[in-house]
């Protein structure tokens, strides 16, 4: 009996030792352009992989393209997907204090055609990978990223699906008749930054429009909820926001879910 006990112990090892020599998850800096603005982004794939797979974007938050974007970059690749953190400030500059983070992504927000632009470059970017099906393109976002990948969906981008997460919903975005990707919206109920009468009206403008969306909110969770660093924010800049684990971990689930479904079809 023990003898078996111990061989049945000894395999396991073995088989998961293998599943992780087999998975080999790579990440490079990569350069893409519009107009004359450098964007630099962050490639990452599995390169056990065999064959073309479906692709995702990731959307930084309003710090601008950092080693957070690059970590959920990571966690897509490592389930299958090639995923490319992109930059939507140009330079891959990144702010260090709210100041500078909120001047850059107002920059963005108040000329959205070049937002839409720096989003369409990383996309045509990596729809030409030789390693993605440049039919299965998703995207995720956080904070302001969240707010980009939804305004990008309602704009009828060739996307087969956005994740926003904590994202901004008031974007005046107009939600038009060829919008083709569904929509997966996750925020706290206790977010200072997007109160509840922001919520109510995206909800309204997505059912008049007929988006295939559902929303998620998390009761008591406040802003930057995925984030781990956000307590650390929260401190040094008095911000009105907080890590949340057991949110986090459920809306990278039902994420997960999300894209296999959408990616399936």
């Amino acid at each position: 009996m023990m003898i078996r006990m111990w061989f049945a112990v000894c395999l396991v090892i073995i088989l998961c030792v293998a599943s992780t020599a087999s998975a080999k998850v790579t990440g490079r800096e990569v350069e893409y352009k519009t107009g004359d603005t450098v964007l630099k982004g962050y490639l990452t794939q599995d390169s056990a992989v065999k064959g073309k797979r479906p692709a995702v974007l990731v959307v930084h938050e309003w710090w601008g393209h950092t080693e957070y974007a690059r970590k959920r970059a990571r966690m897509l690749a490592e389930q299958g997907y090639v995923a490319l953190a992109v930059d939507m400030y140009g330079d891959g500059k990144t702010a260090q204090h709210p100041d500078d983070a909120g001047k850059f992504a107002g920059e963005v927000m108040k000329n959205m055609a070049v937002g839409e632009a720096r989003f369409n470059a990383a996309l045509d970017f990596i729809k030409q990978q030789p390693t993605v099906d440049p039919e299965r393109i998703a995207a995720i976002g956080y904070c302001f990223g969240g707010g980009i990948v939804l305004h990008m969906a309602l704009s009828g981008a060739d996307l087969k699906g956005v994740a926003s997460f904590h994202g901004i919903l008031a974007m005046n975005s107009p939600a038009t008749d060829g919008v083709k990707a569904k929509v997966l919206v996750f925020n706290g109920e206790a977010d200072k930054m997007i109160p509840p009468e922001q919520v109510a009206a995206f909800k309204e403008k997505m059912a008049k429009a007929g988006v295939s969306f559902r929303y998620v909110g998390y009761p008591g969770v406040m802003h930057s909820f995925t984030n781990p660093d956000a307590d650390a924010f929260a401190v040094k800049f008095k911000l009105p926001m907080a890590y949340d684990k057991k949110a986090d971990k459920d809306s990278w689930a039902q994420t997960t879910k999300f894209f296999k479904e959408i990616f399936s079809k």
